[in-house]
């Protein structure tokens, strides 16, 4: 019987028990088992070695006009894993070739295009080619609008602020020694007192010690309220506003 070869790639399971072949889509690599066929020759007479294990032949089968079991592979294959086997197991071997390959047809589409046999996910229908010469045309839109959603996410996260307060930069200089001091209430180099102080016009917090606000320029020693922003007499010790202890 002469025809032609389907698949460019498919695995050889047989042992000296019976025939068993994988066929694989040319895209995906997803296979086919055909169903096992018992050897007659086995059950007659004991064989010269227990041949066990696959072998992937990963032959170029499309384009054989016979039934690929030729001089090439009998001297590639047959030649090697298969030898000592008995001229009737060859023959069987080939005819479960043939059905393996018939029954594996049935699973798979050859694409008019590239030539390709594919598995029914890798197949459009519609157009009878394979989804590598023409996509599905559902599928490549959502994808594409699925790749194009999550670049909208990524870009709005870019411009999104998360952050809402302020940053700032002030070193705070020690007024005794002028070292640079880290944290804490003191100097480390001096033992100077390097706290805080409230402006009495912004509320800004200023070195204690500065006659000047570094924010808004106002009188450390003004006699406005810190709390309330009430205007004092000038020697005030508590505002007359909200009571706030002034100085």
């Amino acid at each position: 019987m002469s025809m032609q070869s389907f698949t460019r790639n498919y695995n050889d399971n047989s042992t000296e028990a019976g025939f068993e072949f994988e066929f694989h889509c040319d895209i995906c690599g997803d296979g086919y088992k055909t169903s096992f066929i018992e050897s007659k020759t086995y059950r007659k007479s004991g064989l010269l070695r227990n041949i066990t294990g696959g072998i992937s032949t990963g032959a170029r089968l499309l384009g054989f006009n016979n039934l690929a079991y030729g001089v090439e592979r009998g001297a590639n294959i047959a030649g090697n894993r298969f030898e000592g086997m008995t001229p009737e197991w060859h023959k069987e071997h080939e005819t479960a070739f043939e059905t393996a390959m018939n029954e594996a047809k049935n699973h798979f589409h050859r694409c008019h295009g590239c030539q390709k046999w594919v598995c029914d996910a890798d197949f459009n229908e519609e157009d009878g080619l394979c989804v590598q010469c023409t996509p599905r045309e559902n599928t490549t839109v959502a994808k594409a609008r699925a790749e194009r959603m999550v670049d909208e996410i990524h870009e709005k996260a870019a411009s999104a602020s998360v952050f809402t307060g302020s940053i700032t930069a002030k070193q705070i200089m020690c007024p005794q020694c002028g070292k640079p001091v880290t944290q804490g209430k003191f100097c480390s180099n001096c033992g100077a007192t390097v706290s805080m102080s409230k402006c009495p016009r912004c509320g800004a917090q200023v070195q204690t010690g500065n006659k000047f606000c570094s924010e808004c320029g106002a009188r450390m020693d003004s006699p406005n309220c810190p709390n309330c922003g009430a205007e004092n007499k000038e020697g005030s010790k508590f505002c007359s506003g909200c009571g706030q202890q002034l100085g």
